[in-house]
C-alpha cells in the first residue's frame, strides 16, 4: 500500500512516519504539500499515486482561531472539503486527524464516537465542519479523534507541548499554576500513531476515538509529569479563570474508544504510561540526560 503522511514532521505526523515505515510512506510537509493550494494535491495525487492519505495539517491555535476565524475555515474546513474531494476522484482512501474539542464539554463520563458533537468554539467548529466535508465525497475515510498531545517531537505552531513547559518551569524555579477544572485524555503520539496504523491494518473506515486510557485535570497531569520525573515542587491549583481565553474550551473532553474495543483491537496504555513512555525515550534521545539536571 502507497501511504502519503500530510504534515510529516509535526508531533504526530513524525511518528506516523515510523508507525508505517515498512511501507516506506511518502512524507509531506508544507514546503511539498499545502492543502490550502489545490494544485499541490493534484501534483502529489498525480505523482505518487497513493492508497491512502493521512492528514495531520490543522489550523489549531484555538486562541488565533477566534481572532482569524477566517483561517480556521479556510484549512480545518475548506482545505479538507478539497483535500477529500480529490482524493475521492483519485480513488485514494483519507485518513484525517481530528480533535476533542467536537464536544461541549458538558458531559460527566468520556464520549464515545456515538455522542453528538456540539464544539464551542471557532477551532472547534471548523475542525467539525472539516469531518462533515469529508463525508460528503468519501465512504472510504477515517476519522480519528484525539485529546491532549505530546510528543518528542513537539508541536511547529504551539511551540513545546505542555510535559516541556512544565519541565521547563521546574527548572527555571518559577511558580507552576495549572487549571483544575478543565478535564482530558493525555495521549503520547507515539502509542497514538500505532494504534491509527492498526486501524489502518484493519481496513474498517469511520470515526475512532484514539487516546491514552484514562482522564485527568491538567492539574493532575502536572503533577505526575513532576512525579514520575523526579521533580521537587508544588503545582498550585487555579481554575481557568486565572487563564481568561477568547476560545471556549470543553470542560470535559475525556474520550473513550468504542469503535476499537468494538472491532477487538488493542485498547491503548494508560496515559500515566503513555507518560513514562515519553519521558523515557526523551532521556534516550537526549544520550541519557535525565528530565531533571
Amino acid at each position: 500500500m502507497r501511504v502519503a503522511i500530510v504534515g510529516r514532521s509535526g508531533q504526530l505526523g513524525s511518528d506516523l512516519m515510523s508507525a508505517f515505515a515498512d511501507y516506506e510512506p511518502i512524507g509531506m510537509d508544507r514546503r511539498l504539500l499545502d492543502i490550502e493550494f489545490p494544485s499541490t494535491i493534484a501534483m502529489m495525487l498525480s505523482r505518487h499515486r497513493p492508497d491512502l492519505v493521512i492528514n495531520t495539517a490543522a489550523f489549531h491555535d484555538t486562541e488565533a482561531c477566534e481572532v482569524r476565524p477566517d483561517r480556521a475555515f479556510a484549512v480545518n474546513t475548506i482545505a479538507v472539503d478539497g483535500l477529500a474531494a480529490q482524493c475521492a476522484a483519485s480513488g485514494a482512501a483519507l485518513l484525517h486527524v481530528g480533535t476533542d474539542y467536537v464536544f461541549d464539554g458538558r458531559a460527566t463520563i468520556p464520549y464515545d464516537e456515538s455522542a453528538p458533537p456540539n464544539p464551542m468554539s471557532a477551532y472547534g467548529i471548523s475542525k467539525y465542519a472539516g469531518e462533515l466535508a469529508i463525508r460528503r465525497h468519501l465512504a472510504e475515510a477515517y476519522v480519528i479523534r484525539t485529546s491532549g498531545l505530546f510528543g518528542l517531537h513537539g508541536s511547529s505552531s504551539k511551540g513545546p507541548n505542555f510535559v516541556e513547559r512544565i519541565l521547563a518551569q521546574l527548572e527555571q524555579g518559577t511558580t507552576i499554576r495549572v487549571v483544575t477544572d478543565v478535564t482530558f485524555s493525555p495521549s503520547y503520539t507515539r502509542h497514538v500513531a500505532a494504534a491509527i496504523r492498526t486501524i489502518v491494518d484493519r481496513n474498517v473506515y469511520g470515526t475512532y476515538h484514539v487516546t491514552n486510557a484514562g482522564y485527568c485535570t491538567w492539574h493532575e497531569f502536572a503533577v505526575e509529569i513532576l512525579r514520575q520525573a523526579g521533580g521537587d515542587a508544588r503545582v498550585t491549583p487555579v481554575t481557568s479563570d486565572a487563564f481568561p481565553s477568547l476560545a471556549r474550551r470543553p470542560a470535559f473532553s475525556a474520550l473513550r474508544g468504542d469503535t476499537i474495543e468494538r472491532l477487538g483491537l488493542p485498547a491503548l496504555p494508560a496515559w500515566q504510561d503513555g507518560l513514562r513512555e515519553y519521558l523515557r525515550e526523551r532521556d534516550r534521545s537526549r544520550g541519557g540526560i535525565s528530565a531533571l539536571r
